[in-house]
């Protein structure tokens, strides 16, 4: 039986409302029950406490990243910074050490050797001829109590040629050939009269010595090179690295592309990046000028 209750008004109709609705025999779905006697009551105290699980997953924000700063605030759980990366030393430290320290080797064996260093001037491509002559010329005369040694600076550099990678030695200073010597009449004109030897650098006719650390600077390139031989098979150290030059290719210059999606177009190369061996050129594709990345063993010349 259905119990009802009336609710009389004199000027409005009677309204009947169900009271079995408001409270039903079955629990719905979506109602939520909350026991509290789990939580104990004065008479009677709850048997265990209550543990409370919050999951700080909720307080991630959009992108589905949880903000610590939030849950620090909050006092809930705990937020452990990761521990900094600690970076083991590199063979590159390593090679720049070695480096250093033959450099280093190099200046203390130039202050303890006797006389002054003086750079001569010769011809284009006969350094070491002219170093050849004068040696020759220094026994011939003997004049080894004067002069003590010549010198070509020399550095390694790596040659791109058609795509092949090749290192060479060559002269750091063309033109120029360093001699150590006591300066004297005898002794320059004995370097003076040398063939290919156009002169000593100087102010007109007085030859000017070099300090130690402009000695250092032209022989350090030889000494990086020894370095590297050396360390054959090691990461080299950015001081230590060989210069790279392209003899072949030049910015502006026409290429035909040999390989790739675009093999068989000619190319316009408009950038050279000769230590990751890759150019960028201009093509034209569908009356458009387009660049296109590629590598030296891709391109060929025209």
């Amino acid at each position: 039986m259905t119990d009802t209750a009336n609710f009389s008004d004199p000027e409005k109709d009677d309204v009947e409302i169900n009271l079995d609705a408001l409270a039903p025999d079955e629990p719905r779905e979506d109602d939520v029950e909350l026991d509290l006697g789990a939580l104990g009551s004065e008479d009677e105290p709850a048997e265990a406490p209550v543990d409370l699980d919050i999951d700080l997953g909720t307080l991630s924000d959009e992108d589905g990243t949880a903000d610590a700063d939030i849950a620090r605030n909050l006092g809930v759980g705990s937020v452990v910074d990761e521990p900094e990366e600690v970076e083991e030393p590199s063979q590159t430290a390593t090679n720049q050490d070695a480096v250093d320290a033959a450099v280093e080797k190099l200046r203390e064996e130039l202050s303890d050797k006797f006389g002054q260093w003086y750079v001569l001037h010769t011809y284009s491509g006969m350094e070491n001829k002219v170093k050849q002559n004068l040696d020759a010329r220094v026994q011939n005369f003997n004049m080894e109590d004067y002069i003590f040694e010549t010198v070509v600076p020399t550095e390694e550099v790596v040659e791109i040629r058609n795509g092949a990678r090749k290192t060479l030695t060559r002269v750091y200073l063309p033109g120029y050939v360093l001699v150590r010597m006591d300066l004297t009449d005898d002794s320059w004109g004995i370097v003076r009269h040398t063939p290919s030897v156009t002169g000593f650098v100087g102010q007109s006719t007085t030859p000017i010595p070099l300090t130690l650390d402009e000695v250092v600077t032209m022989l350090t390139p030889s000494v990086i090179a020894k370095v590297n031989h050396d360390m054959a098979g090691q990461a080299p150290s950015p001081k230590a690295k060989r210069k790279v030059e392209v003899a072949d290719y030049e910015v502006g210059e026409s290429v035909q592309i040999t390989d790739g999606p675009f093999a068989g177009v000619p190319a316009t190369i408009t950038e050279i990046n000769v230590n990751n061996q890759r150019i960028k050129a201009s093509v034209e594709i569908l009356g458009r000028s387009t660049p296109v990345d590629l590598e030296f063993n891709q391109i060929e010349k025209v």
